[in-house]
């Protein structure tokens, strides 16, 4: 029996990420009123620019997490790894950070067609989204028989 990682797990562990990303993206943006403010640049047109710049990093900031942490030696987010998941190639390989890269920006194809990327963790055989398929990466539970364990130090 494989050990998949299944849509509501996922979905957890999403919203795990999400709040961490949430706060992340909240404390960025208060340094950087609080920057514009220390500065006397207290005026609409500072907060607004300082907040385009604040918020112009976040995208970044959410790619370099997800591509960064599932091409680590962990495998997986702080949400996957707190509900013990990785995430893999085909063959149950650590991912490298172009193949992470692409599927955290295929994620936008599964958002833009009503989420159903994201819904077809649920039916799918081996339990893939449209990003995943599409990256040609799996969700295992790290628990898994089928999983290579290929966690090299990080240093190696």
């Amino acid at each position: 029996m494989h050990s998949y990682g299944g849509f509501w797990i996922r979905v957890l562990a999403y919203i795990i990420d999400a709040m961490i990303l949430q706060f992340a993206s909240t404390v960025l943006a208060m340094v950087g009123v609080g920057l514009v403010i220390a500065a006397g640049g207290a005026g609409d047109t500072a907060t607004g620019a300082a907040l385009v710049l604040v918020y112009g990093l976040i995208l970044p900031l959410n790619w370099l997490y997800f591509a960064i942490m599932e091409s680590s030696v962990w495998q997986g987010t702080l949400g996957k790894q707190a509900l013990k998941l990785v995430v893999t190639n085909e063959s149950g390989e650590r991912i490298g950070f172009g193949r992470a890269t692409g599927r955290y920006f295929a994620k936008i194809l599964s958002s833009i067609i009503f989420l159903v990327g994201f819904l077809m963790v649920g039916w799918t055989r081996r339990k893939q989204g449209l990003h995943d398929l599409i990256a040609g990466t799996l969700v295992y539970r790290s628990d898994s028989p089928d999983l290579v364990t290929n966690r090299a130090k990080v240093f190696e």
